[in-house]
């Protein structure tokens, strides 16, 4: 994954349009928050879909049990670079504790929701954090 986002994703004949996202959805898409990495991360997360090739790194810096810096580079659909993009902004600020409450549906719910056949980016979403703060944590992930 040496694209910080792979907008290059926008292929044809692979089951999405971008008319089925709503305009939250393709803001985050078109302009993903939170993009890159984190030379210091305090962890580096990883979660990827084998069925369609989605995959999601997210760098997280954390002081003080915090969240404090939160950046991802993307691999997939419009619905999960918007998932990645939103999840930075549900995470950052928050405390560990607090950040691992977040889960799919929260993630899909800031993004004004998502077509049943893209919930599975929200849950990408939700396994990528899981998989950072497990790592910071030393429980492997």
């Amino acid at each position: 994954m040496d694209r910080s986002v792979a907008i290059g994703s926008l292929r044809t004949g692979t089951g999405w349009s971008t008319d089925m996202h709503n305009e939250k959805v393709m803001d985050h898409f078109q302009n993903p928050r939170n993009v890159g990495s984190i030379e210091d991360a305090s962890a580096v997360g990883e979660a990827g879909n084998p069925a369609d090739g989605d995959t999601i790194r997210l760098y997280v810096k954390i002081e003080q049990d915090i969240i404090v810096d939160a950046k991802i580079k993307v691999f997939g659909c419009p619905a999960a670079i918007a998932a990645a993009s939103a999840l930075t902004e549900l995470i950052i600020g928050k405390p560990l504790d607090e950040a691992l409450a977040v889960k799919n549906e929260d993630v899909s719910s800031a993004l004004g929701g998502l077509p049943e056949g893209k919930m599975h980016c929200s849950v990408l979403a939700e396994a990528v954090l899981e998989n950072a703060i497990s790592q910071y944590r030393g429980e492997g992930g």
